[in-house]
C-alpha cells in the first residue's frame, strides 16, 4: 500500500505547488502544508494566536461546517497516494479529511475553481485520522488532476500534506516539437524508478527544478566498504537521444564520487526495479562513458556523449559511492514519441474535459463520447484508427451536428478556441485569395447551403482558394444523398488531422 510513497510528491513546493484558497489558518499558515522538509516542534515557541505549530491549523469551530484548502499542484498529474501527516498535533488534530482534485487547463483564479462549472472528483472519501503520525492512503483514480481540494473535519491542525505521484505534463507546454528540453525533469514526466541505496537523501531529489540549496537536496548513499558501487534508474518522460548531460556535484566536496558512467536502453513504461532488463539481455547502450568528476562542480558533458539510439530509461553509475545534487540529460524526441505521450495525456484527462478536448477535432457529440469511452489508448496509432473506426458508425445526424462546428469557407472564424485557431490555419489558402475568388465563394457557399442544408466541408489543409472553389463548384451538381457522404468522408480527413494536432499542437 505504502509503495506510492517513492514517487514524486506532485504538492511540493520545491515542485511549485501553491496554496490557492483556504477556509481559515489563524493558528499556523496552510503554506506549512506543502513545505519539503519534515514538521518540527519547538515546546517554548509561542505567537500572538497561540502556540506556534509547523503545519496548518485552523481555531476551533463553534458553529456548522469545517475547514479545507484549495492546492494548485506543482506538476498535473496522476496521485497514486496521499500522506495526511498530522505529526506534533495531538491533541488538535481533525477527526476525519477527503480530497478532492480537479483538472483545469491554464490558470484558474479562486472564482474559477469554485464555480459551480468546475467538476471536482472525490479521490479520498472521509476517513479516520490519527494524531502525530503519517496517515498513508492508497489512491485509484487513473485522472490526471492540477488541483486538490483538502477538507478536514471539522476543524485542527496537518502538518504536511503529500500527493505522490506520476507527472504528466501537456508536453506543447514544455517546448515546441523538435526542441532539446530535460528529458530527465520531473515538471516533464521523469521519474526515478529505483536507485542502489539512499541512505542520506531521496533519489527523487535529482531531478527536481532548480539548484539544490545544500546537500541535503541532493541524493547521497552510505559509504561502500566494498567492490561495488552505486547507481540510480531514471525513467525519461519519452525516449529520446540525450545530447547533454549535466551531472552536479554542489555541496558535495569531501563525499563527491570519484566517477560516473551513463547507459541508457529502451524498454515501455518500466514502473520499478523489476521491468527492467538485466544486463544479461544485451539492450543496455553506453550514453556516458566513465569520466573522473570534481567535487562541488556542475558538469556539463556534451562531445563526451556517445552517439545512440533513443533511450527510455537511463542508468547512471557513481564509482564507488557518494552524492550528486542534480541530474539533467537534455535531449530531443522524434514526432512519433510526441504523439505517445500526447495519447498519454489524452488517456488521463477526467472524462468531461477529454470530451471537451475532443469536440475541437469533431463537433459529434456522440462520437466525442464514445471516443471517451473507448480509453485507455495502447498507442497513438490505435487512437487514430479508432476515431476513423468511429466516425464511420454514426448516422446522418451525427454528421450533421459534426458539420456545423465548421465555419464557412473562405470566411474567418470567429474566437480565439482552439476550434477557431485551427479553422484559420487550415484555411490559410484563402488569405492571399482575390476579392473576385472571396466573392465567389460566398455565393457558393449560398447556394451549396439552400441545396444541401449545411455548410460546404472540404479538408482545406493545403488547398488554395481557386482549388476549393473549384471543388465547390463541382460539388454542387451532387444529389443530396451523394453529396452528405462526401461531406462525412471529407470531415473523416479533418478528424483526424486535428486529432494529430491535439496530440502535438
Amino acid at each position: 500500500m505504502s509503495d506510492f510513497v517513492a514517487r514524486i510528491d506532485l504538492a511540493n513546493e520545491r515542485l511549485g505547488a501553491t496554496v490557492e484558497l483556504v477556509s481559515d489558518e489563524y493558528f499556523a499558515l496552510v503554506e506549512n502544508l506543502i513545505k519539503p522538509e519534515a514538521a518540527t516542534f519547538d515546546g517554548d515557541r509561542y505567537t500572538d494566536h497561540g502556540k506556534w505549530m509547523d503545519g496548518w491549523e485552523s481555531r476551533r469551530r463553534r458553529s456548522s461546517g469545517h475547514d479545507w484548502c484549495v492546492i494548485r499542484l506543482g506538476a498535473a498529474g496522476r496521485i497514486h497516494g496521499l500522506v495526511v501527516d498530522t505529526s506534533h498535533f495531538t491533541g488538535n488534530f481533525p477527526e476525519f479529511c477527503s480530497v478532492e482534485a480537479c483538472s483545469y487547463e491554464g490558470y484558474p483564479g479562486p472564482e474559477e475553481l469554485l464555480s459551480d462549472q468546475n467538476e471536482w472528483h472525490e479521490i479520498l472519501p472521509r476517513s479516520p485520522l490519527k494524531g502525530d503520525m503519517e496517515n498513508l492512503f492508497s489512491i485509484d483514480c487513473p485522472y490526471r488532476f492540477t488541483h486538490i481540494r483538502f477538507h478536514i473535519y471539522p476543524d485542527g491542525g496537518v502538518a504536511r500534506l503529500r500527493a505522490h505521484g506520476e507527472p504528466i505534463p501537456r508536453w506543447h507546454r514544455i517546448a515546441p516539437q523538435g526542441a532539446m528540453v530535460d528529458l530527465a525533469a520531473a515538471l516533464h514526466g521523469g521519474q526515478v524508478i529505483g536507485c542502489s541505496d539512499m541512505f542520506y537523501s531521496s533519489q527523487n531529489h535529482l531531478i527536481m527544478p532548480g539548484d539544490a540549496r545544500n546537500m541535503g537536496e541532493g541524493w547521497e548513499t552510505k559509504r561502500r566498504r566494498d567492490d561495488a558501487h552505486d547507481w540510480v534508474l531514471v525513467q525519461l518522460a519519452g525516449a529520446g537521444k540525450i545530447r547533454q548531460a549535466v551531472i552536479d556535484t554542489s555541496h558535495f566536496k569531501g563525499n563527491a564520487p570519484r566517477s560516473v558512467m551513463i547507459e541508457g536502453c529502451r524498454v515501455p513504461l518500466p514502473t520499478s526495479c523489476q521491468d527492467i532488463p538485466d544486463d544479461k539481455e544485451g539492450l543496455w547502450r553506453p550514453i556516458l562513458p566513465e569520466v573522473h568528476l570534481r567535487p562541488n562542480t556542475k558538469h556539463v558533458f556534451i562531445q563526451e556523449l556517445v552517439e545512440h539510439a533513443p533511450v527510455s530509461v537511463a542508468r547512471v553509475h557513481i564509482y564507488p559511492d557518494g552524492g550528486l545534487a542534480r541530474l539533467r540529460l537534455l535531449g530531443d524526441m522524434n514526432s512519433g514519441e510526441l504523439e505517445q505521450l500526447g495519447t498519454k495525456w489524452l488517456n488521463a484527462l477526467p472524462p468531461t474535459q477529454a470530451r471537451e478536448e475532443l469536440l475541437y477535432c469533431c463537433g459529434s457529440t456522440r462520437w466525442a463520447s464514445e471516443m471517451v469511452d473507448s480509453r485507455p489508448f495502447v498507442s497513438a496509432e490505435a487512437l487514430l484508427r479508432v476515431a476513423g473506426t468511429r466516425w464511420s458508425e454514426l448516422d446522418e445526424d451525427d454528421w450533421r451536428e459534426a458539420f456545423g462546428a465548421h465555419p464557412r469557407i473562405g470566411e474567418s472564424a470567429l474566437g480565439d478556441d482552439t476550434h477557431s485557431r485551427w479553422s484559420s490555419a487550415e484555411q490559410a489558402g484563402t488569405r492571399d485569395a482575390t476579392e473576385a475568388t472571396l466573392a465567389a465563394l460566398r455565393q457558393g457557399n449560398d447556394q451549396y447551403e439552400d441545396r444541401f442544408g449545411h455548410v460546404f466541408l472540404i479538408c482545406a489543409a493545403g488547398r488554395s482558394a481557386d482549388e476549393m472553389l473549384s471543388a465547390l463548384s463541382q460539388r454542387l451538381k451532387n444529389e443530396p444523398d451523394h453529396e452528405v457522404k462526401i461531406a462525412a468522408e471529407e470531415q473523416g480527413k479533418i478528424t483526424l488531422l486535428r486529432m494529430r494536432k491535439l496530440l502535438v499542437p
